[in-house]
């Protein structure tokens, strides 16, 4: 089992989420969002992290000089990509050679349906995604909401990928999601902040301890 903490915005934050247990850390570049990192403090976040701690770069709708540029900027990082434009030829170039997470909103089965559609058309434009990432679709918004999407449709559910689930994952809920789902990996950011763009060390800790200890139990 995998953990990331999303949508850190300092140094500080990134540093007790590794000593939590965080896998990954995502580092939002949309500035729409409350979580948003400049491109000096992205650069300062990776340059204290330890060695096997990923950095992920976590993009809306991008450019391919956006994509190059995240890439440069965390040397060579993961890129989860939210509202991507496959008909980009120069994006889909971009992202070549890269460990690619698509994100995929659910709300109900139709939702679910359209997956495999979503994945087939993303390979017909070259690109090979390492992992999906499963959020909640919620109209005009790009992840980071506290909604859930409904577990309930995604088990037993198998898209050909790794399946990284996000969306109102909290340390209270974290068990349950991953006995429904048997994710890959949990992808949180809201549940475990005292504010928008601030962690909580406390929160971060019981996500994780309560996350492993699911995982441990299934065996994942």
């Amino acid at each position: 089992m995998r953990i990331k903490i999303c949508g850190v915005t300092s140094v500080a934050d990134a540093l007790a989420a590794v000593e939590c247990g965080a896998d990954a850390l995502g580092l939002n570049f949309f500035p729409g969002s409350p979580r948003y990192v400049s491109r000096h403090v992205a650069e300062e976040i990776v340059a204290e992290l330890p060695p096997f701690v990923q950095p992920v770069a976590v993009v809306v709708k991008p450019s391919a000089s956006t994509v190059r540029d995240c890439r440069h900027l965390l040397r060579n990082p993961t890129v989860q990509c939210h509202g991507l434009d496959f008909a980009k030829s120069e994006l889909s170039d971009a992202l070549m050679n890269c460990q690619l997470i698509l994100a995929w909103g659910v709300a109900d089965s139709a939702d679910v349906a359209e997956t495999a559609r979503f994945l087939a058309t993303a390979h017909d434009h070259g690109l090979c995604p390492a992992a999906i990432l499963i959020d909640a679709r919620v109209p005009g918004q790009f992840g980071g909401t506290g909604r859930q999407p409904p577990w309930h449709l995604l088990q037993g559910q198998d898209f050909g990928l790794p399946v990284i689930l996000a969306g109102g994952l909290t340390p209270e809920n974290v068990s349950e999601a991953i006995r429904l789902v048997r994710p890959y990996a949990v992808d949180v950011a809201s549940g475990v902040e005292s504010q928008p763009g601030k962690k909580d060390r406390e929160k971060m800790r019981r996500f994780v301890a309560e996350a492993r200890n699911a995982a441990s139990a299934l065996g994942l």
